[in-house]
């Protein structure tokens, strides 16, 4: 029955210590996060320039849901498809230096959206190994010959473009991987590109607003097409796909996600423009960011962890599914949110603290936190 396969898999769940059971928030009040009366600080949040705690956005986006209503009404193919959401998409495009743009309700269903459409039989797919779950699912949706590489190696990636005989071959990867930390290769992408001319997707979303000159990613020049999320830099909800005119089009015609989707409401479309000031204004940001990332980096392996990350995130290894989880309980106690990324989000055995940096943390909290650590290991 359901039921008993529902409960023994949770069983076993909690027997390996990879069972999830988030935290209950009442609150949160910019770095903070307010569980019952305890005020913690947070480390696991994606709000990477603290725009998602600014007045003036959450003043922008009041005064826009009070002018154009809380609802879009209808798909984006039926009666939903509003000039501003076009001028919002066109104003992305033009920042980011693509020809056009698509909005979607979720980073997911973006990836889920543009890679089960784009690909299809006969296509081939070659994805970096640490690639994010919902590019992964689309890629299996869309029908195509896949193949991972080993992460982040592109001499890797050259051997299965040599040994690949498809016509059509798309390169699906990150510029800033959401776990590792790390950045993507972008220089030894673009020259394979050159010598094997692929399409080439680019997963931007912890990239965009933060990375490159005035938050404009890594991947331009590179990408044929570019995600974006407005939940995380951006400081509010839903996605945004950069790319050719006639790609725009295909997914209009093609997308199952996004025909048959409500589409975002005008007051949201209205809002990202105000987001999209924010961040070209935001260097000042953008810079406190970069140094107390690397000032935290340098903390926990002066400590003796074994942490890996580029930029805003950061990876403290544990191994331990079980033991991720401990630690980050105690951490909790002690007043600080490190999330336990466990399996199947990062390979099983190799556990880690997953640690995000923001424009709000001060070095006196990165101190906290690093001593905090230490005592638990």
């Amino acid at each position: 029955m359901f039921a008993d396969r529902f409960k023994n898999r949770l069983t076993v769940q909690q027997q390996s210590g990879l069972f999830r059971s988030p935290i209950k928030i009442d609150q949160r009040d910019g770095k903070y996060i307010i569980s019952g009366k305890r005020r913690i600080i947070n480390f696991s949040s994606n709000d990477y320039l603290g725009l998602g705690a600014s007045i003036e956005l959450r003043e922008k986006a009041a005064d826009n849901f009070l002018k154009y209503g809380t609802t879009s009404g209808s798909s984006r193919l039926v009666s939903g498809n509003y000039s501003i959401i076009s001028a919002a998409e066109k104003a992305y495009a033009r920042y980011f230096g693509y020809d056009d743009a698509v909005f979607f309700p979720s980073g997911y269903q973006a990836n889920l959206g543009l890679i089960s459409t784009l690909f299809e039989k006969n296509d081939a797919i070659l994805f970096d190994k640490h690639l994010h779950a919902s590019s992964v699912k689309g890629i299996s949706l869309s029908g195509a010959d896949f193949f991972g590489y080993h992460h982040n190696r592109m001499s890797h990636l050259e051997k299965r473009l040599k040994n690949n005989a498809k016509a059509n071959t798309a390169v699906i990867t990150e510029s800033l991987f959401s776990m590792d930390g790390d950045f993507l290769d972008v220089a030894g992408l673009k020259a394979l590109k050159k010598k094997y001319d692929f399409f080439t997707v680019i997963d931007e979303a912890h990239a965009f607003g933060v990375l490159g000159d005035r938050g404009q990613g890594m991947g331009h020049g590179v990408a044929d097409v570019a995600i974006g999320t407005f939940g995380k830099a951006f400081g509010l909800f839903g996605a945004f796909v950069l790319l050719p005119e006639p790609v725009k089009a295909y997914l209009f015609n093609f997308s199952s996600p996004l025909i048959y989707s409500t589409t975002l409401p005008e007051a949201h479309a209205a809002t990202t423009l105000a987001a999209l000031a924010l961040i070209e204004k935001s260097d000042d940001k953008r810079n406190h960011v970069r140094q107390i990332s690397s000032y935290m980096k340098k903390e926990l392996e002066h400590a003796g962890f074994d942490v890996a990350g580029d930029a805003q995130i950061l990876s403290v290894l544990i191994g331990d599914a079980a033991m991720s989880s401990e630690i980050s309980a105690n951490l909790l106690d002690k007043g600080f949110f490190v999330f336990p990324a466990r399996y199947p989000t990062v390979p099983m055995g190799r556990a880690i603290l997953r640690i995000s940096l923001t424009a709000l943390h001060t070095e006196e909290d990165v101190n906290g936190v690093v001593q905090a650590l230490k005592e638990e290991v």
